[in-house]
């Protein structure tokens, strides 16, 4: 479970409950830091506090359980379950995901047990999606999807080619808990003049304002407070809620596992994906920046940072953020390569006249992931410019349907509208072209699901063909 390449135990047994001292803690679990704000009167023993982000990781989890409940026709009170996930804040939401199963038993039943008054699309990002027509914001475009899904059948429109669910996740997971993170708490809250580090948050409050947006960042992205002494494989399993599991996520060994600490979520589950393929570290690599940020903060006793210290805290914050955008470019890279792959498998049914409907589902769902996290890589603080136009170009506003038909706009009642698109073989091209832009733009490791290699067959097969336009 523990692994030397992060706690050195040398010779000597150590027992589990050694684990919960204050100093190991402070060292390698992001917990236990305590108060240091000047004439505190609290009963708080810790400054660490970042239950509103976890909380709104069960609203994401549990708008995505949601959203595939539809019937294929309209239903006004999914749409109104939907949205009040979305916007709303009573406490009394049931956490619909993610729920105890098997022997990981999980210690909250209901979203106020996390955070009393909390939801999504007070932090959604206010920018314009390009990737998508209508130039809608952030919570507009979640929004439409929302109405989208509650009509879907499943949470899937066949007809159109998208898959609600994973549109709404993906995007969500950029636009709110990315956004806010790498173009907010790790970005302007670090400058002299934002959130001090000398005073309260806000009145009455264990934590100086540099403390808690730094918690709010590490809450963000997902991990377990212990994720350093557990390997990428054991944090991806803890996500997966597996019965082994259970053992290396209950960290405090109380039985259940708290949502607060303990669990999975989000960014931190794809970079423990992708790590435990050997190839990356983003996962301990983001964890471990934020520990030494955290770290640094404590040093200097509720008072302000200086120049020096604020400096290597922006150093710290572009570890976080350059690995954080590393893992959304591999989740792009990742699932253009299953678009293609589905291509490959459509292709081959088509051609013998088979049955290509449960494919197709397959096909969709893929396509829905890889849009999901190309406009979240969008999100972050920096415009991407050039690199965003030809993703969006290329991978277009819907996936290339069987019969060569694509979603290229939306009317002002929110109809799609559809026209007829590229060649097979030329969108099978550009899902190639989506993971080399990846690698030449975000270089990235993990490469999974790579066809970068039938690049050139495909560009030769096709000839002159290749539409510049989406290219």
């Amino acid at each position: 479970m523990f692994h030397s390449k992060f706690i050195n135990v040398g010779a000597t047994t150590f027992s589990i409950a050694l684990l919960s001292t204050s100093a190991l803690a402070n060292d390698k679990v992001y917990t236990g830091f305590p108060v240091t704000v000047k004439g505190y009167n609290g009963d708080k023993t810790t400054s660490v506090s970042y239950s509103g982000q976890v909380a709104r990781h069960t609203l994401h989890d549990s708008l995505k359980a949601i959203a595939g409940k539809g019937n294929d026709k309209p239903n006004p009170s999914l749409k109104a379950q939907m949205t009040s996930y979305f916007e709303g804040k009573d406490p009394e939401r049931v956490i619909i995901a993610p729920q105890s199963k098997g022997k990981f038993v999980i210690k909250q039943i209901k979203v106020g047990e996390i955070s009393k008054s909390t939801n999504l699309v007070g932090k959604a990002y206010g920018g314009t999606i390009t990737g998508m027509p209508n130039a809608m914001t952030g919570a507009e475009l979640i929004n439409f999807w929302i109405d989208k899904a509650s009509m879907a059948d499943g949470g899937q429109d066949s007809s159109n080619g998208y898959d609600y669910p994973q549109l709404i996740s993906k995007f969500i997971m950029g636009a709110v808990f990315y956004n806010q993170v790498v173009d907010g708490y790790l970005d302007e809250y670090l400058e002299a003049d934002k959130k001090p580090n000398d005073k309260p948050y806000r009145d009455g409050a264990p934590y100086t304002g540099k403390e808690h947006a730094w918690d709010e960042g590490f809450g963000y992205f997902g991990a377990p407070a212990h994720a350093l002494t557990l390997s990428p494989a054991e944090v991806y399993d803890i996500a997966k809620r597996k019965d082994e599991a259970m053992t290396w996520a209950d960290y405090n060994q109380d039985g259940m596992v708290d949502l607060k600490t303990e669990m999975v979520f989000g960014h931190a589950y794809y970079a423990a994906g992708f790590d435990k393929g050997g190839k990356t570290e983003y996962l301990h690599t983001i964890v471990k920046a934020f520990i030494d940020g955290r770290k640094l903060l404590t040093s200097a006793k509720g008072e302000k940072l200086t120049d020096t210290q604020r400096a290597e805290l922006k150093g710290y914050a572009k570890v976080i953020h350059d690995n954080w955008q590393a893992v959304l470019a591999e989740a792009t890279f990742k699932y253009a390569g299953s678009v293609y792959k589905d291509m490959v498998k459509l292709q081959t049914i088509m051609e013998a006249n088979g049955e290509t409907d449960k494919m197709l589902k397959t096909y969709i769902k893929h396509w829905g992931e890889l849009k999901g996290f190309a406009l979240a890589l969008q999100t972050g603080k920096n415009n991407l410019g050039e690199t965003a136009t030809r993703l969006n170009r290329m991978i277009g506003f819907g996936p290339l349907l069987p019969n060569r038909s694509q979603v290229v706009d939306v009317d002002s009642d929110g109809n799609y509208m559809r026209d007829q698109g590229s060649s097979w073989g030329e969108y099978m091209l550009h899902m190639a072209k989506v993971q080399q832009l990846m690698i030449d733009q975000f270089g990235v490791k993990a490469r999974a699901n790579d066809v970068t290699g039938d690049m050139k067959g495909l560009a030769d097969t096709l000839g002159g063909k290749s539409t510049a336009e989406n290219d």
